[in-house]
Formats: C-alpha cells, sequence, structure tokens
C-alpha cells in the first residue's frame, strides 16, 4: 500500500446527524402507524434513504406506491433538522487539515443526498476542504456496496488500496473494505465494544485520537 487519500464518511462520522435522521425516519413512518425502535435503526444505519424505506416498508408491510412520498419527506425534514440542530464531532477541525499537511488527497464518500452534503458541508465550514465529493444517491446501489467508495477515488486519481476511509457504520465499513480500502472505525459509543468492528484496521473512538502515530500504521 502506498498512502495517497484519506475518504471520509459524512454523516455520523463528521457531524452529529444520525440522531436527526432517527427522527425524520421515525416521524415518517409513524404517519403510516409503524414505530421504530432505536435498536431496530441502528441495524439500518448506512443505508441510502430509499434503500431505508424500501427495507422498512417491506418489514411493517406498508404498501410500496407510498415510498417516493416516504423518502422525500425523510430527507426534507433531515435536511432541516440537521441545518437547525446538527454539530460537528469533536476531531473534525482537526482531522482535516492533518491528513492535508501529509500532502494526502481528501474525499468525501456519503450516501446522503448531495443537497444534504451542501448544507453540511456550509454548516461545518468546509466547503472547500475536499478534492472530490461522491454520492450514493443516483447510484444503482448504497452502501454497503462499494461503488460510491470507488467513484471517489476515481475522481481523486488514485487507487482503493492506496486510500483509507473512515467511516461510523457496519454498511459504510463493509463498502470500505469491498473497495480494497484501509478502514478506520469511530463507532458510536454504545456500539464501540461490538465485535463486528473487528473488520476494521483500526477502531477509535474519536476523530481526535488519529495522530501522526497512528497514520503510521498506514504508510
Amino acid at each position: 500500500m502506498k498512502l495517497k487519500a484519506v475518504i471520509f464518511d459524512m454523516d455520523g462520522l463528521l457531524i452529529d446527524s444520525e440522531p436527526l435522521w432517527q427522527e425524520a425516519g421515525s416521524e415518517t413512518l409513524a404517519e403510516f402507524g409503524k414505530e421504530l425502535t432505536l435498536e431496530q435503526y441502528h441495524t439500518s444505519t448506512g443505508l441510502r434513504t430509499e434503500e431505508w424505506i424500501q427495507h422498512w416498508f417491506h418489514y411493517f408491510d406498508v404498501p410500496m406506491e407510498h415510498a417516493a412520498a416516504a423518502i422525500d419527506t425523510i430527507i426534507s425534514k433531515a435536511i432541516s433538522k440537521i441545518d437547525e440542530k446538527g454539530i460537528a464531532f469533536p476531531g473534525v477541525d482537526h482531522i482535516i487539515p492533518f491528513v492535508k499537511a501529509h500532502s494526502l488527497k481528501v474525499g468525501l464518500a456519503t450516501s446522503s443526498p448531495l443537497s444534504l452534503v451542501d448544507v453540511v458541508l456550509k454548516k461545518l465550514h468546509l466547503q472547500n476542504s475536499f478534492d472530490a465529493i461522491t454520492s450514493a444517491e443516483k447510484l444503482p446501489f448504497g452502501k454497503p456496496h462499494p461503488e460510491v467508495y470507488l467513484n471517489c477515488a476515481a475522481e481523486l486519481g488514485v487507487a482503493g488500496m492506496d486510500c483509507i476511509a473512515f467511516e461510523d457504520s457496519f454498511n459504510g465499513m463493509i463498502a470500505a473494505k469491498a473497495a480494497r480500502m484501509k478502514c478506520v472505525i469511530v463507532p458510536a459509543v454504545a456500539d464501540y465494544e461490538h465485535p463486528k468492528w473487528n473488520a476494521a484496521d483500526l477502531k477509535l473512538g474519536s476523530l481526535t485520537e488519529f495522530d501522526e502515530q497512528k497514520l503510521q500504521l498506514f504508510l
């Protein structure tokens, strides 16, 4: 491996938005008389909204004819909530300048729609921080399929095997590994000790923990 780039997920890694996505999803399902538990929600973290709706509509036996409207509702609610209440995770202001200082390219690979990406980057003052931004919104498959990561690597002009992907979700980790990337996982505190993260190359409690010593593990 010759490290050339670092690619970041967005929701749940750079911005504390997963609880807000959960609110948006739960409120939307409630309109159909369905109640989603927190444990259920966590099983679908990292999916695109389209796949998320398909999954839970099938689970709760909600007619798929309502799916398109529900997708629009969730995205609209999520954008509004994140714009109002989303906050950066600790270390965001450290990690990107740190990576750039080592002459590495920086990418963003997210399941979220580009309309939300614009809101988040503006909110976190990261509009000019990434050399490439890719969304799985219009792709045939979202995470855990690796395409959004492969597309980001291609836009950066590097091979997947020469990238580190930073993720917070299981589906994202699987996508990164399928793209032949090294994966640094930064899971939620409540899920930190779960053995499923053993597939990652490195596990951190926070982005602030990624320092020179950790970087050397990948050089």
